[in-house]
């Protein structure tokens, strides 16, 4: 019987060196007259044992891990083919306690199936979400989706469900799915990871919101700096379409829907839907006032649902298991899971799924396993490059959006930096001013100015210049950015800001200038 030996193909992994390990594996098969195959999967999400090295046995699938190119001989003479032990032997992979205490319902294929066989996407219960869909009214779909609670994964946390109805019942000759794939914020790696890991669960998340709101085409916008992501979604697009997944005829069924892969122009505003749609349609990628609402005018001024990629690859779990099944997990009005992004210095980044409602301090201390560096954990900045710096006294504050909004804070797309004690958080609210100058697409006044003048303001600061007077010039900015911007971009500034200023005051208070003698 052929073993099946598993080899990521997941960026992350083939930064690590799998490549290597894949090529070092096929030629020890070859070498010694083996009957093995390699399968290239996407990650399980635990970094710091990238790449793992999997192989089928009768009791289950062996992890081993992290695997150099160099360990595969030795990998081979103690026998792992059968699951034997080694040194870098990891046990049963789902027996791992960063995997074993997880809740994937989302990421249940990401790591396990090849990305690019649909068989292997339907032996694990894909495309059971868009079969139930075909058979149910436009109306039930959205209500299913509604009811299970599912909201924006992106950032914003708007309910799916809502959208979703505004679209269905706007009146429009064509309408359009458009799946936000530009994951710009630091420390995100979760719509890579589907994109590359489990391309049809978004493919399919994506014909299911078709068929809900009448859309028949849609499109997927991803980063420019994803080449693995872009050429891993165009090849399942391909495959979906020739399995009549996509097409004319869904499935055989009467509904129409076909997607498009389109790059983007390395532009963080282009995270922001409205900037998004500007350019797919060609233009430069600058904020739209609204009204009028994407739902309303989107793409080409047509009716559009704008939707996260993980936002939409939870709808076919919804739709195959049930609104309350989904509904069960989470707290509050954060419903179903979230997949956290563990990332900056700690020991163990990755990307965890669970029930919205884990502390902060769980997540950091016991799931990321604290600093790498061994210090005490400074400051914790949750939701990318604008979101707020949480201290330690903080560390009790639940994973969830309302929880999160009372604590001057926000959740973003989950992505989750940890510093120690060496960071000076005067140098890190200056850097969430300069991130914004340099990305500020430019059309409104409290982003455009406002940060170039935040800048100045905190090099004031570390100067000793006025400080008093210079810091409250800062939060009076930011004041003007969070209320007076178009968007999130200088409207979101604020919080790294605002939160490095209220929780850390000794990192701005620097000594004070000493005038030269006359």
């Amino acid at each position: 019987m052929t073993v099946t030996i598993f080899v990521p193909r997941d960026a992350a992994a083939l930064a690590l060196g799998a490549e290597k390990v894949a090529k070092a594996i096929a030629q020890e098969i070859a070498a010694r007259g083996l009957d093995a195959k390699v399968v290239r999967n996407g990650s399980r999400g635990m970094f710091w044992l990238e790449p793992l090295v999997e192989v089928r046995t009768a009791h289950g699938r062996v992890a081993y891990g992290p695997v150099k190119a160099a360990d595969v001989a030795s990998l081979f003479d103690a026998g792992f083919l059968t699951g034997s032990d080694h040194p870098l032997c990891l046990g049963l992979t789902k027996e791992i306690p960063f995997l074993r205490q997880q809740t994937r319902l989302t990421f249940s294929r990401c790591g396990v199936t090849d990305p690019l066989s649909l068989d292997d996407y339907r032996h694990y219960q894909g495309l059971k979400g868009l079969e139930k869909a075909i058979s149910l009214t436009p109306t039930e779909i959205v209500k299913e989706v509604t009811d299970s609670g599912l909201r924006g994964r992106g950032g914003a946390g708007f309910p799916t469900g809502i959208k979703w109805k505004t679209v269905m019942e706007a009146a429009g000759p064509q309408k359009y799915i458009v799946c936000n794939a530009d994951e710009g914020d630091s420390a995100t790696f979760a719509d890579r990871m589907i994109m590359e890991g489990d391309p049809f669960v978004l493919v399919e998340g994506m014909a299911i919101a078709g068929i809900a709101t009448g859309a028949t085409k849609g499109y997927v916008y991803i980063r420019s700096e994803y080449p693995h992501a872009i050429a891993t979604m165009t090849e399942a697009v391909e495959i979906a379409r020739a399995a009549g997944v996509l097409g004319p005829s869904v499935l055989g069924s009467a509904h129409a829907f076909d997607i498009e892969i389109r790059s983007g122009a390395g532009a963080y505003v282009c995270g922001e839907e409205t900037s998004l749609l500007n350019s797919l349609e060609g233009k430069r990628g600058i904020v739209r006032a609204k009204p009028p609402l994407p739902a309303l005018q989107g793409f080409l001024g047509r009716p559009t649902v704008v939707n996260n990629v993980i936002s939409l690859a939870s709808v076919p779990v919804i739709m195959d298991r049930g609104a309350a099944f989904y509904r069960d997990f989470g707290m509050g009005r954060s419903r179903g899971t979230i997949p956290i992004q563990i990332a900056g210095n700690v020991k163990y980044g990755g990307l965890y799924e669970t029930a919205f409602g884990l502390s902060l301090g769980e997540i950091v201390d016991h799931i990321g396993g604290g600093t790498a560096t061994g210090r005490p954990v400074k400051a914790v900045q949750v939701g990318g490059p604008l979101g707020a710096y949480f201290p330690r006294a903080l560390f009790d504050t639940p994973f969830d959006y309302e929880a999160f909004a009372a604590k001057d804070g926000l959740i973003g797309h989950a992505g989750i930096t940890v510093f120690d004690d060496s960071a000076d958080m005067l140098k890190q609210a200056r850097f969430a001013m300069e991130f914004c100058a340099i990305e500020s697409c430019g059309k409104c006044t409290p982003c455009r100015i406002g940060s170039t003048r935040g800048v100045e303001t905190a090099d004031k600061i570390a100067q000793g210049i006025e400080p008093e007077k210079n810091k409250a010039l800062l939060a009076d900015l930011c004041n003007t950015m969070k209320f007076g911007s178009l968007c999130a971009l200088g409207g979101f500034t604020p919080y790294p800001v605002m939160s490095a200023m209220n929780h850390f005051p000794e990192d701005f208070s620097p000594a004070p200038l000493i005038e030269a003698a006359e």
